[in-house]
């Protein structure tokens, strides 16, 4: 699409796992989009829907009241036929039959892949809006939903505290995160946890006895080990019969699983989701058509989609001694 073309029409989906705040981004999108005269719609179930042609015109009305419930109200998908060009070239020209000049994309990698796909091959105006709650997305300090799981994650410890104190127990709770550190983290720090297992790490066990015996002697009763899940179902089973079959350690295992993902987003998730939409908007506006809305140095701003499409490094070793640290 040329650059000095106007848009007049946009769409807005979601895609890959939800996330807290996705839906305070959908509805910047679509108020910011009305109020510069534009049409916007909606399309439900992510790239599936797009390929079915399930959208929608919305305006203001369609998007108020959303902004304290969780997940999405244009709902999500997991799309491998997208993975295809031919089905991608498909796409476009379902937006171009429905006369839609430009997407908004909220998700996370495979999303802006797609979204960066279907720009470079098919020439349609693409801004990604980071939307996981595992903020691995680079080029982006921040995505939407993350201080929403950390929050429920550290709530669900706190309480999980309290029983392994008074039982005088160990812990072992698993945390989202199967390549992404960045959950298992902050929740290990915000709850003082004894020891955190990252992905893709290897299990060190005797660290894991040597932490809990160092405060056993300094009177503690109890001790919660924070798991990031990893890409193999089970890790915190796995760890909890390794810790009694080589040490002896009785420990129970609390999965939180996809508690993680739901729930009204916090005043963070809701403020930042709401600038990205505005800024998504303005920028296919300004001709930014293949771009991504950045949390950066706590300033959202547009970066090219291109430098976004990969993981995150991994986890500075200063956070790993974080950990450590305050464990003592």
């Amino acid at each position: 699409m040329e650059k000095n073309k106007k848009i007049k029409s946009i769409a807005v989906l979601c895609s890959g796992g939800d996330s807290p705040g996705m839906n305070c981004a959908i509805r910047s999108v679509v108020r910011t989009a009305i109020s510069e005269g534009l049409e916007v719609y909606g399309i439900k179930r992510g790239y599936s829907g797009l390929l079915e042609g399930a959208i929608e015109k919305m305006d203001a009305s369609s998007v108020g009241n959303i902004m304290q419930r969780g997940g999405t109200i244009l709902q999500t998908s997991r799309c491998k036929e997208f993975h295809d060009a031919g089905t991608r070239k498909e796409a476009a020209n379902i937006l171009r039959r429905k006369k839609i000049d430009a997407l908004v994309v909220i998700g996370g990698n495979g999303s802006y892949n797609g979204a960066f796909a279907l720009h470079s091959e098919q020439d349609i105006p693409v801004i990604g809006i980071p939307g996981t709650i595992d903020n691995d997305i680079a080029g982006t300090d921040y995505t939407i939903g993350f201080d929403t799981a950390v929050q429920t994650a550290v709530e669900a410890v706190d309480k999980i505290r309290d029983t392994a104190h008074s039982h005088a127990r160990t812990f072992i709770v698993e945390v989202m995160g199967r390549k992404s550190p960045a959950i298992a983290l902050h929740v290990g720090v915000c709850t003082g946890a004894e020891n955190v297992v990252f992905p893709n790490k290897e299990v060190d066990y005797d660290e894991i006895i040597s932490d809990i015996k160092r405060g056993a002697k300094r009177g503690k009763n109890s001790s919660i080990v924070v798991v990031a899940e990893g890409e193999v179902p089970g890790l915190a089973y796995k760890i909890q019969e390794n810790l009694f079959d080589k040490h002896k350690l009785k420990s129970h295992v609390c999965i939180l699983g996809h508690i993680q993902r739901g729930g009204r987003p916090s005043p963070i998730d809701r403020f930042i989701s709401s600038r990205m939409g505005y800024e998504a908007v303005k920028g296919l506006i300004a001709g930014n058509y293949s771009s991504a809305a950045a949390y950066v140095k706590g300033e959202v701003e547009l970066v090219p989609l291109k430098d976004c499409l990969g993981k995150k490094a991994e986890q500075r070793p200063q956070a790993y001694e974080l950990v450590k640290t305050l464990s003592i």
